[in-house]
């Protein structure tokens, strides 16, 4: 499946892999060296990238995941991985994931979380703002 399939052009898609991958050089994972970006296209454009936060009660760090997308929240641009995506985002945006070696494969959220609880769901919530736009994720083990 291509990245033309799920609404991303050849530009954002590249753009994109090449933001996980720099976003993954600026990971701080002393514990389990395993580095992770992750960069969101959001609605205007931009990209808004996060990289995995580690700290001494390992495992409870913060996931490159949850760095971009509450960097998309608190600017305006736009908390368990996947599941804090399902927060903000549609459920077919598309998820792409890449291994150290620039294999990637394509899910959308919903194939990711089939049948899973959103903010629709809640009565009185308000409508919450989605981003409307394609995701990245990049992971390898650091050297």
């Amino acid at each position: 499946m291509s990245s033309s399939n799920h609404g991303l052009s050849e530009s954002q898609f590249t753009a994109l892999q090449h933001e996980a991958v720099n976003a993954k050089g600026k990971a701080y994972c002393p514990y389990s060296n395993f580095r992770v970006g992750a960069a969101f296209l959001a609605p205007n454009g931009a990209i808004i990238v996060g990289a995995n936060i580690e700290n001494a009660s390992y495992p409870v760090g913060t996931c490159a995941e949850r760095v971009a997308l509450g960097k998309a929240v608190f600017f305006n641009k736009a908390d368990s991985n996947v599941h804090s995506i399902r927060e903000f985002c549609p459920l077919d945006m598309p998820i792409v994931m890449f291994d150290k070696d620039g294999k990637y494969i394509i899910k959308t959220l919903e194939e990711l979380l089939p049948m899973s609880f959103g903010p629709e769901n809640l009565k009185g919530q308000g409508d919450l703002e989605v981003m409307q736009a394609g995701g990245v994720m990049e992971g390898e083990v650091a050297h």
